[in-house]
């Protein structure tokens, strides 16, 4: 029953002292989930034993591989968890990926195997896999998907190998682009490295190790040409939105870049940095926040490290 409390009384000297400590306590209780709900800094690929490739999936789910063991894991940047996806096949190897979400299929690099993989997305089942290089002279080091199909980049060697794609979703046989001008330099120990496509699939764009810079390659010709006004030592994979491009660099940094209307030029926006990074390989974005593979190359290749895990970092 409701009833008038007179100012003063002892009630109302009670009131006001307790009204005070419910709303503080109703804000810390509505605080909790919406802290709980932040994305983790780190997230440990469970069972690993390096790692180098990430793609982005549906919302808020990754893909990322362990280099020299080839499985593939499946994460979620929400939760901050990740768990075994795909146990591959002995002898395969998982560099860069990418994700066609129209068809389900998760592209992987092989690396030292010379070769390129396929993979379901909803079974984790083989689809295709292709030799593209003899293990000896070629490292199969990235790739990014078009609407056509998907292109992976060899440091080894001055040439990109496409795969096309159905409509119904079905890989086809694999050709091969030979690379002119500034792209072709395959003098450097590691060379060719991250690669992306533009939103139409007319230019692509590619990341030299060796020459820590960025070039673009027409897909029809092979011929590149250099992004003027950017430097980004041993830079290794690549983002790109729109006219932005994130460069993931071994030096424990990814830069962020602004490039022009014709892609022939850029300018450094912003260098991010993470105590956190332990040599970082390639990156995936989700909205405002950057997913970044910590490869550790710093122990070694093959690494040594106790633990690998992806670091989340604001865009």
């Amino acid at each position: 029953m409701l009833r008038t409390v007179r100012r003063g009384s002892p009630v109302a000297r009670v009131t006001r002292v307790v009204w005070p400590l419910l709303l503080l306590a109703l804000v810390a209780a509505l605080a909790v989930p919406a802290a709980a709900s932040r994305p983790a800094e780190v997230i440990v690929l469970p069972g690993a034993t390096s790692a180098e490739g990430i793609a982005a999936g549906r919302g808020a789910t990754f893909y990322a591989g362990d280099l020299f063991a080839g499985d593939i894991f499946r994460g979620n940047i929400r939760r901050g968890t990740a768990e075994l996806f795909i146990d591959a096949p002995a002898g395969r190897q998982a560099v860069g990926m990418a994700a066609d979400l129209r068809h389900d299929l998760l592209f992987v690099a092989g690396g030292f195997t010379g070769q390129g993989y396929v993979y379901d997305l909803r079974t984790g089942a083989t689809v295709a896999s292709y030799q593209f290089g003899d293990p000896q002279t070629s490292i199969i080091n990235d790739v990014t998907v078009t609407k056509a199909g998907a292109w992976f980049t060899d440091s080894f060697q001055a040439r990109l190998y496409f795969v096309p794609v159905s409509r119904a979703g079905i890989p086809g046989p694999s050709r091969t682009l030979a690379l002119s001008g500034p792209a072709a330099d395959t003098s450097g120990e590691f060379n060719l490295n991250g690669i992306q496509a533009t939103a139409n699939g007319k230019t692509l764009i590619v990341a030299h190790s060796a020459n820590g810079q960025l070039y673009t390659v027409d897909p029809r010709t092979g011929s590149s040409a250099t992004i003027a006004g950017v430097s980004v030592p041993q830079v290794d994979g690549i983002v790109l939105q729109g006219r932005r491009l994130w460069a993931v660099q071994n030096t424990n940094q990814v830069t962020r870049i602004r490039l022009d209307g014709h892609l022939a030029s850029g300018v450094v926006e912003e260098v991010i940095t993470s105590t956190l990074f332990q040599v970082p390989a390639t990156a995936a974005r989700f909205g405002s926040r950057l997913a970044v593979v910590n490869a550790k190359f710093d122990t070694g290749i093959p690494p040594t490290a106790d633990q690998y895990e992806i670091i989340l970092v604001k865009a």
